[in-house]
């Protein structure tokens, strides 16, 4: 596929830096646990919120998150502690995800860098 022809008086490559800068940014780790934590703690929440207000005498769905949260039941105080309980997975994840992320990111980096340095470098003896 040919590359786009960049208007007159711009360098393509200078075109390019900023979207790929924006494309290759690292995560901030705390912000997207917080995001993925809270996103969670909230569906926890109103799924049981929900299930209790339309049948609350069949738990049966939703029983199966006491075995993955404890101390989590399909009652109202249980959907507190049940979304407290998610928010700290859904942290967990998030960052761990970032985390993993910005670090292939870096090693991604280091290794083209690594590259594009020994193809520079690759005819300097030659030349000697």
């Amino acid at each position: 596929m040919p590359s786009p022809i960049p208007a007159p008086g711009v360098d393509s490559d200078s075109a390019l830096e900023p979207e790929l800068e924006l494309a290759f940014a690292p995560l901030h780790k705390r912000c997207l646990g917080l995001a993925v934590g809270a996103a969670l703690a909230l569906v926890v929440l109103a799924a049981t919120v929900i299930h209790l207000l339309r049948s609350p005498g069949e738990p049966y769905p939703l029983v199966l998150l006491e075995q993955y949260f404890v101390g989590y039941s399909v009652s109202w105080g249980g959907a507190l502690w049940g979304a407290l309980w998610a928010f700290w997975l859904g942290f967990v994840l998030g960052w761990t995800f970032a985390f993993v992320r910005n670090l292939v990111l870096a090693a991604t980096a280091i290794v083209f860098r690594a590259r594009a340095e020994l193809e520079q470098t690759r005819g300097f003896l030659d030349h000697i």
